[in-house]
């Protein structure tokens, strides 16, 4: 009598149980990145050190996605994602080690190492939940882009709630505090994970695949991955440090109290921006009129969402020169302009996350995104000494125009997926 082969695991149940793997680490990604932020801004650190803290953490992503995508083949895409885990518990419980009584110097060096070390952990879990969803997603109706929207956008609202939490936390229970109780609460999930994530979970390639194939054959993926280099390169060159330390100094009186109501609403700010920015990701299927359209189509639409975005970081760049200052209509103006970006921004994000899965072959998926993502973690390295550039040379509007300059080449790089 022959046995037949054990069920696959069902595709809804493994995408839900990797859907809240992602949402948990998420959640402690934002949270990280919101108190190392104003902890060490409240510390006297200036925004060019506050931008090399996160330097680290973005070349470790680069380094990451290249190896993540093998190893996922080679182990699968649930063991990645457990370590991506596992490492990101180890790194909130090193930074609670920090001494305040440290030398700036060493405090940076530990700091920018922990990063790197958080690095790791956000590019194994994203790769790995990323790759998954080629792998499980229904092939007809417009799917694959259904369930990879609707798992970014919510990540960023999650993400969001993150900002908001690690803001909320420094101010009520204080940094180390802070620290282990997302450390706990991670490691809970991680239990639960491992527990509940149905067993044969796809992504392992052939033995013979070897290191050496890191980069696609498919040019379209290769122009696609530059594309979303300069594509985030143009929201982080502002976004990451900038904008918090432009609202922390309008709002704070440089009281304590004042510095803890402004943790609340930068924090606030920066939590509706991204939980924003991922509703709109997660409706963009709708909003491009996708659904088992022509995949030309979609292309065409993603140039035209490229080129929609470049214009508005040089009116704010411009606006922000002539005010010359802090006047609070213009921080209302760049709130409403920001939020304006992050509309467009969240569509193109969208558009592109589905077009690295369409393009990319399911055989080697997990190398295609790793590749992807890298490029992604490239534009954010890019984009740090840049910020620093800019920063000394005068402030806010040089780093908006910046910003306007790299959303251009982003545009330029995604013309080129248009067939001729």
């Amino acid at each position: 009598m022959t046995l037949a082969p054990p069920n696959p695991p069902s595709p809804l149940r493994a995408y839900a149980a990797v859907t809240a793997a992602y949402w948990a680490f998420m959640l402690t990604d934002g949270a990280l990145r919101m108190l190392v932020l104003l902890h060490f801004n409240a510390l006297g650190f200036s925004p060019v050190s506050l931008a090399w803290l996160f330097l680290l953490y973005e070349v470790a992503g680069i380094l990451t996605n290249l190896a993540a995508g093998w190893l996922a083949a080679r182990f699968g895409l649930a063991a990645t994602l457990y370590a991506g885990l596992a490492l990101q518990i180890v790194a909130l419980a090193a930074l609670s080690r920090l001494d305040p009584g440290w030398p700036l110097t060493g405090s940076v060096a530990f700091v920018m190492a922990v990063q790197g070390l958080s690095g790791v952990a956000k590019d194994l879990a994203k790769m790995s939940s990323k790759s998954a969803v080629k792998l499980l997603a229904p092939a007809q109706d417009g799917g694959l882009f259904r369930w990879v929207a609707a798992l970014t956008g919510s990540k960023n609202a999650v993400k969001g709630l993150g900002f908001f939490l690690g803001a909320a936390l420094l101010g009520l229970a204080g940094f180390q505090t802070a620290l282990w109780v997302m450390a706990a609460v991670l490691a809970i999930i991680l239990l639960l994970v491992v527990l509940f994530l149905p067993a044969g979970l796809p992504g392992r390639m052939k033995s013979a695949e070897s290191w050496s194939g890191w980069r696609s054959g498919d040019v379209r993926v290769n122009r696609l991955s530059l594309a979303r280099m300069f594509l985030f390169g143009a929201r982080d060159v502002w976004f990451v440090v900038g904008i918090p330390v432009y609202f922390q100094a309008v709002l704070s009186d440089g009281t304590a109290e004042g510095r803890r109501e402004a943790f609340f609403l930068v924090g606030g700010f920066m939590a509706l921006w991204i939980i924003a920015y991922g509703a709109v990701q997660a409706l963009a299927p709708r909003i491009l009129g996708h659904k088992s359209q022509p995949e030309g189509e979609t292309v065409a639409k993603a140039i035209r969402w490229a080129g929609a975005l470049v214009p508005l970081p040089f009116a704010l760049a411009l606006v922000a020169w002539l005010a010359g200052g802090t006047a609070p209509w213009l921080t209302v103006l760049l709130v409403g302009g920001l939020l304006l970006f992050g509309l467009i921004f969240a569509v193109n994000s969208s558009v592109h996350s589905y077009l690295i899965l369409a393009f990319g072959a399911a055989e080697r998926i997990s190398r295609d995104v790793g590749f992807y993502y890298m490029a992604n973690a490239a534009g954010r390295v890019i984009c740090t000494p840049l910020f620093r550039l800019r920063y000394q040379i005068g402030g806010l509007p040089p780093r908006l125009a910046t910003a306007g300059a790299v959303a251009l080449a982003s545009w330029l790089a995604m013309r080129r997926l248009q067939p001729v």
